[in-house]
């Protein structure tokens, strides 16, 4: 099958194929589909399925060179991917702006589990995030949280994960209870200041709009009026599961991420996060929803570890 699509007047030819044509030649390997140019089109040649995929990756692909993104192999496997595995009436989620990072980027989901993600957010008091690394599951709760505080829907940002590397006790690390948190919560500093900026954020903290705290020091508050992110779930026991759980107020929204082949607990000792999965399954205003190896937004081999480890 052949398809002639046209070649948009604003992207520069050079930069859609890539340095020394790599783009181009990425597609080939991973579509099995020929592409060069003639006048101002683009020429497609392929089976039938790849070559409508590479049209959808080659539309794509152009219209974030128009709006100004520069295009790398890591974004441009994600494009393939989604064209590969997605139907036409699964990429409406393209449209969805969470926030934006202080350099104007704008956050939106990159795959069909992302937005589902983002809409469960939205639409439900708790919702739980399942699935392997490399999700997007911390940063997506994150960037929802500063848009709840942007909007002026929360006062707090309440950030916490079981300490079980420590074993829950941070007595014997050095510094203060910030110090002893700070390390295992890398990933959740680094996207609130990528969207609300390092000093920024800082400022927050010193405030108390941003609190961080492992989760023992969740036991006997009430959170009203915060966005509460318990992360690494897949390591709480179901005891702390409970407690967490009811821990939240009024004008609260709950996010809990984890992911269940990773757990860290004692044999023979059930993970929190899958109990509370499997009770609270199908109970209003709680949504569960599960990541697959599709929606692994890290680089492609990552993607192909996961797969062999699942065989």
């Amino acid at each position: 099958m052949e398809k002639i699509i046209e070649l948009y007047p604003t992207v520069p030819l050079q930069e859609l194929f890539g340095k020394f044509d790599e783009n181009i030649m990425v597609m080939h390997d991973q579509l099995d589909v020929e592409i060069f140019s003639v006048n101002n089109n683009l020429v497609i040649r392929g089976e039938p399925d790849m070559v409508e995929a590479a049209e959808f990756v080659l539309d794509r692909i152009q219209k974030l060179i128009a709006g100004g993104e520069a295009i790398d192999l890591q974004k441009l496997e994600y494009t393939i991917m989604m064209a590969t595995s997605l139907k036409k009436e699964d990429t409406d989620f393209e449209s969805i702006a969470i926030t934006s990072t202080t350099k104007g980027k704008i956050i939106k989901p990159k795959t069909r589990g992302q937005a589902a993600y983002i809409k469960a957010i939205m639409n439900n008091t708790l919702t739980f995030g399942i699935g392997p690394a490399g999700t997007g599951k911390t940063y997506l709760a994150v960037a929802m949280a500063a848009r709840a505080y942007k909007k002026k829907e929360i006062d707090r940002i309440i950030i916490t994960r079981p300490a079980i590397e420590a074993g829950e006790k941070l007595g014997f690390l050095p510094g203060d209870l910030q110090d002893k948190v700070d390390p295992y919560l890398r990933p959740v500093f680094d996207a609130l200041s990528d969207i609300f900026g390092y000093e920024s954020m800082n400022r927050m903290r010193e405030k108390g709009i941003i609190e961080v705290a492992p989760l023992a020091y969740m036991r006997g508050r009430t959170l009203d009026n915060s966005f509460i992110i318990l992360d690494e779930a897949q390591n709480t026991s179901k005891d702390q599961m409970k407690m967490f759980l009811t821990r939240f107020g009024f004008e609260s929204k709950v996010v809990v991420n984890g992911d269940i082949t990773q757990i860290d607990l004692p044999r023979g000792r059930m993970s929190g996060l899958i109990h509370a999965s499997l009770i609270l399954k199908n109970l209003k205003d709680v949504a569960i929803v599960e990541f697959s190896r599709d929606d692994v937004v890290r680089h492609s081999l990552v993607k192909r570890i996961l797969e062999r480890y699942e065989q």
